[in-house]
C-alpha cells in the first residue's frame, strides 16, 4: 500500500504567515507540521510516500524529509490550488491499486494500523471522530453501520461525526475524479468524491480513537502543539 500526503493549498486560514511560507513547515511544537503525517503513515507500515505541493515549496520538502526519515519519497507539483480531489488525481501514475491519502495539516496522535486501513469490499473508506463543533468540518451521517450522507460544513449538522483528512482508496477513484465538476469556489472537492461512493453503497468508515487536530488554523496549531508537548518524553 502506498501513501499520499497533500501539502499544497493556499493556507488562507493562517494568513499573514502563509503569505511567505507553506503552512506545512509551520512548527507543531518542535517539528514541522508535515513530519506528523509522515510519521502516521510510517507507523501504519507505509513507507512508499508521494508528497504533493506547489512549485515554490516542493524543493524544500525534498531537502527536509530525506534527511530525517527512512522512507521512499516521491514528489509531485500541484501547479494550481484546485482542491483536494485535484491533488489526489495527481497521484494516478504513482499508485498501483490501494493507497491512503492524508492531508498534510491533519495531526493524528494515536495508533493507525494497516488493519484499520483495510477494506471489507470494493470501494473507499473515510475516518471519523465525534467532535463538539461538527459544523466546522465535513460531517458524516452514519445509520445502521453505514455512511448514508456527507455534508460539508453544514449550518445544522445532522451528526457529530467529523470527517478526518484521511482517506483510503483504490485506483477506481481516478475515474470518479475525472467526472467531477468544480464547486462554486472553483475547486474539485473530495466530499464530492466520497459522495459518489455513498451513492454506490461503497463508502466504509472507521472511528479514530486517538486525538485529531486540524492544524490549518491558529487554534488547531496551538491545541496540537500543547498535546504533543504534554505527551513528549523528555
Amino acid at each position: 500500500m502506498k501513501g499520499v500526503i497533500l501539502a499544497g493549498g493556499k493556507g488562507t486560514r493562517l494568513r499573514p504567515t502563509t503569505r511567505v511560507v507553506n503552512k506545512h513547515v509551520i512548527p507543531i511544537y518542535d517539528r514541522p507540521m508535515i513530519y506528523y503525517p509522515v510519521e502516521t503513515l510510517l507507523g501504519a507500515g507505509i513507507d512508499d510516500i508521494l508528497v504533493i505541493s506547489n512549485a515554490d515549496h516542493i524543493g524544500k520538502y525534498i531537502e527536509l524529509l530525506e534527511e530525517d526519515f527512512d522512507a521512499d519519497f516521491n514528489y509531485k507539483v500541484q501547479s494550481e490550488p484546485k482542491g483536494i480531489a485535484h491533488g489526489v488525481g495527481l497521484a494516478e501514475n504513482f499508485v498501483n491499486d490501494e493507497f491512503v491519502v492524508l492531508l498534510g495539516d491533519n495531526i493524528l496522535i494515536g495508533d493507525l494500523t494497516r488493519e484499520m486501513l483495510s477494506l471489507d469490499s470494493p470501494g473507499a473508506k473515510i475516518f471519523v471522530k465525534q467532535v463538539d463543533e461538527p459544523a466546522a468540518y465535513g460531517v458524516a451521517t452514519i445509520d445502521d453501520g453505514k455512511v448514508t450522507r456527507l455534508d460539508e460544513k453544514p449550518d445544522d449538522p445532522p451528526s457529530d461525526y467529523a470527517v478526518l483528512g484521511l482517506y483510503r482508496y483504490t485506483s477506481d477513484v481516478f475515474d470518479i475524479i475525472d467526472d467531477l465538476e468544480p464547486s462554486d469556489r472553483g475547486e474539485y472537492e473530495i466530499t464530492d468524491v466520497n459522495k459518489a461512493y455513498v451513492e454506490r453503497g461503497q463508502l466504509e468508515y472507521e472511528v479514530f480513537d486517538g486525538e485529531w487536530f486540524d492544524a490549518g488554523t491558529p487554534e488547531g496549531i496551538y491545541k496540537a502543539s500543547k498535546v504533543v508537548r504534554d505527551n513528549r518524553q523528555f
